[in-house]
């Protein structure tokens, strides 16, 4: 370069910053750790002194706490007080399926049924009469079994109408197991049997019952409890859902052995 000629140093400086700029640098980087994330109250010091280096402090939005989810039912001052106005607020109430009320299903039977049977939820084919499809028939066949007539079963689900994929351990959160059981108090049977794992997830939390998984033995006689409420007691027996059942022939002998067991325990302690 020739010593008199007159340097150019927007053209340099220009060039240096696009040979930085084409080997992928385009920012300002310091070695210094930076906290970029304070709470409102908290002063950018460096900040304030003027620190050349430094860069103004991000604040952290404050983000209210959600809203407890609703509770399954409503006020409990609001629930049915006897079993005969139980299908009703059943078909009705809104909180019991987050304002969804069409497709719902009612239980039926007697009132001091001898059996009661819990399924989690009605058949995808149910309109008006619950457990109307294959798992109804394979229930009926299985009371037929039991030696037991439809006038002596009252027939229940855990939820009001047919939901796949439905999230249980939410629904257990929001108290629908309290639900259930306040279903079963209404009904006070003597018997009840729960067909399903979820449906021994939510009695579990409430004493109610063991919890069942899909590796689960089958349950015998003796760990299968009676639960108590204010109107008496029930025996509880909890069993695969009845689509499992269905599905797999050697799971039906399991249940049928747990029935033997169950049925015959009490009436030996009954005699």
């Amino acid at each position: 370069m020739d010593a008199n000629r007159p340097s150019d140093h927007l053209a340099e400086m220009t060039a240096a910053l696009d040979w930085w700029r084409d080997a992928g640098v385009d920012h300002a980087f310091v070695d210094a750790p930076r906290l970029w994330i304070v709470a409102k109250d908290t002063e950018d010091q460096d900040a304030a002194a003027g620190d050349p280096n430094s860069f103004p402090a991000v604040t952290a939005p404050i983000v209210a706490a959600p809203p407890p989810p609703a509770m399954i039912g409503g006020d409990r001052a609001g629930w049915p007080s006897e079993l005969t106005g139980f299908a009703e607020w059943w078909l009705s109430e809104p909180s019991l399926d987050f304002g969804q009320v069409r497709g719902r299903v009612p239980p039926r039977g007697p009132a001091g049924a001898a059996l009661m049977v819990i399924v989690p939820e009605p058949e995808a084919g149910d309109e008006e009469v619950l457990l109307s499809g294959p798992q109804g028939r394979l229930l009926s066949a299985m009371l037929s079994a039991m030696r037991l007539g439809p006038e002596q079963v009252y027939f229940a689900s855990a939820l009001p109408r047919h939901t796949p994929m439905a999230d249980w351990s939410g629904l257990a959160a929001q108290g629908l197991g309290e639900v259930l059981w306040h279903h079963v108090r209404l009904v006070e049977p003597r018997r009840l049997i729960a067909f399903g794992r979820h449906i021994s997830a939510l009695l579990t939390p409430l004493g109610l019952g063991p919890t069942l998984t899909d590796n689960d033995p089958a349950q015998n006689a003796e760990n299968l409890p009676t639960s108590n409420h204010d109107k008496g007691s029930v025996e509880l027996l909890v069993a695969r859902d009845l689509g499992s059942l269905l599905e797999r022939p050697i799971a039906k002998g399991a249940f049928w052995q747990q029935w033997l067991e169950w049925s015959s325990g009490r009436q030996a302690e009954s005699a």
